[in-house]
């Protein structure tokens, strides 16, 4: 991770890292789940202040989180149980 870099490919970045491929190799991209260019501005602000509290958003079989600091925090998702599969 470089200093600097956008919150969105900071993000990019850890899942990948996470599922062991390149960046470029997730599918689908990060801009299929947020708009990039409005989370990324949220964050470039200097007043710390102005920075949302937390932003959570489902991205790649994981719930992303994001503080006020920008700070990344990746949670494995849960699948849905398949009702058909399920015993009664």
């Amino acid at each position: 991770m470089q200093p600097n870099q956008p919150l969105s490919l900071k993000i990019v970045d850890k899942v990948a890292e996470r599922e062991g491929v390149q960046p470029e190799k997730l599918n689908p991209p990060i801009h299929s789940a947020i708009n990039t260019d409005a989370l990324d501005s949220l964050y470039e602000a200097r007043d710390s202040k102005r920075n949302p509290s937390t932003i959570e958003f489902a991205y790649n079989g994981y719930t992303v989180t994001v503080d006020s600091r920008g700070d990344v925090d990746l949670e494995k998702r849960v699948a849905a149980l398949d009702p058909e599969k399920t015993a009664v």
